[in-house]
């Protein structure tokens, strides 16, 4: 096995509508002893990969793991075009940089809102994909803005009572607005305080106006997204899925179990000391978790008829 830190690294930019998206490759698909390539969602909508660079060890074993900064997050460009930030922009630029970067069969993980692209994708019937790995998300945005108003109302009272304060006056970048939404952050987000560096960098690269345009806020979700929900179509993914939520996960069973249970033979493993960056918070038996169901994926493929 190869040590990911001294693995070959490929980092360039894909062209996409006149801007740039900036990719990194870890691993050398050249040498890949049969494992087909993993590509990464990450979510946000706004943040960089960052926060998802612990999955960067699982070329340990020889398979490439491939990130994407979506465009306007982290090194790509950043436009300031607010039109551009639609599902669809998301949707076409993930099958740009699979075409470009000429990945062939591979894998898809999805992250949060990632994940709701790599649905969106599916739904689109892409060739060659050998699993989906859908990590703490869902399939209906209803759902989900339902779950977050519920989890609020479990904090204290004075902490409620400033989050409501400050989005009804629209000063969300007020320190203790801030402060009030650390409190939901380290509960339902992630459970390792302090947050980690790659975390941390995510966040401080936020692009609050991508996230506002697509999602609004964590408890009043008025963006473009608002009504998402493809719920009546997961009967048409037809390949591997494993979902994976964390016990303490802002996406909760109420949100992940529509999900599981709408796609045909999906497999769901819950990470029970983790919210809602399991691969942060219990990396070690995330990688596992994840190598493992690729490889039987891949097993299964090698060994269907033709």
């Amino acid at each position: 096995m190869s040590d990911p830190k001294t693995a070959t690294t490929t980092e360039g930019t894909v062209a996409f509508r006149g801007y740039r998206t900036w990719y990194r490759i870890v691993g050398d698909p050249a040498t890949a002893a049969g494992k087909q390539p993993l590509l990464v969602l990450h979510g946000g909508p706004g943040a960089p990969h960052d926060y998802l660079e612990d999955l960067a060890a699982l070329s340990a074993g020889g398979r490439p793991v491939v990130f994407y900064d979506q465009l306007g997050c982290g090194r790509s460009d950043h436009p300031d075009d607010p039109a551009l930030w639609t599902l669809d922009t998301f949707v076409e630029e993930l099958a740009t940089v699979r075409e470009t970067l000429a990945l062939g069969p591979m894998h898809l993980l999805g992250h949060s809102s990632g994940g709701w692209l790599a649905l969106e994708y599916m739904l689109g019937k892409p060739r060659d994909l050998v699993s989906l790995v859908l990590s703490s998300t869902c399939a209906s945005m209803p759902e989900f803005a339902a779950e977050g108003r519920r989890l609020k109302q479990l904090l204290p009272p004075a902490v409620q009572e400033t989050i409501d304060r400050h989005e009804q006056a629209g000063t969300t970048d007020d320190p203790d607005y801030v402060e009030a939404t650390m409190a939901f952050y380290t509960r339902w987000l992630c459970r390792r305080v302090p947050f980690p560096d790659h975390v941390m960098s995510s966040m401080n690269n936020w692009r609050e106006d991508i996230y506002a345009t697509m999602f609004g806020t964590e408890w009043n979700i008025t963006g473009n997204l608002r009504d998402w929900d493809v719920t009546a179509r997961l009967g048409e993914i037809d390949l591997p899925v494993l979902v994976t939520s964390g016990r303490y996960d802002e996406m909760t069973p109420n949100v992940v179990k529509p999900l599981v249970d709408g796609i045909p033979g999906a497999e769901w493993t819950v990470f029970d000391d983790s919210a809602h960056l399991a691969s942060v918070e219990e990396p070690e038996r995330y990688r596992a978790v994840v190598e493992a169901f690729l490889a039987r994926s891949e097993s299964a493929r090698n060994s269907a008829p033709t």
